[in-house]
């Protein structure tokens, strides 16, 4: 567990902080499409819109776990 908090915490190279980004954009975007008057307008949008936010989640966190060098990383 030490090994995961230092590795959240050491930096992240900036091609993962752009995918970071993107991860958790992906996130906002579904969260937003399950709002109930969004989907109300399209009934088949809910199941779509729950796949964006388990992607865009699962990637920002592997994509935070990468680090620049793994000397940083407290053992």
């Amino acid at each position: 567990m030490k090994e995961i908090i230092s590795r959240f915490v050491a930096d992240t190279p900036t091609f993962f902080k752009r995918v970071v980004a993107f991860g958790l954009t992906l996130g906002c975007i579904g969260a937003a499409l399950m709002e109930p008057h969004v989907v109300a307008m399209v009934p088949g949008l809910q199941p779509f819109a729950g796949y964006l936010v388990t992607i865009g989640v699962v990637t920002a966190a592997v994509a935070k776990l990468t680090v620049k060098d793994t000397n940083d990383i407290k053992k």
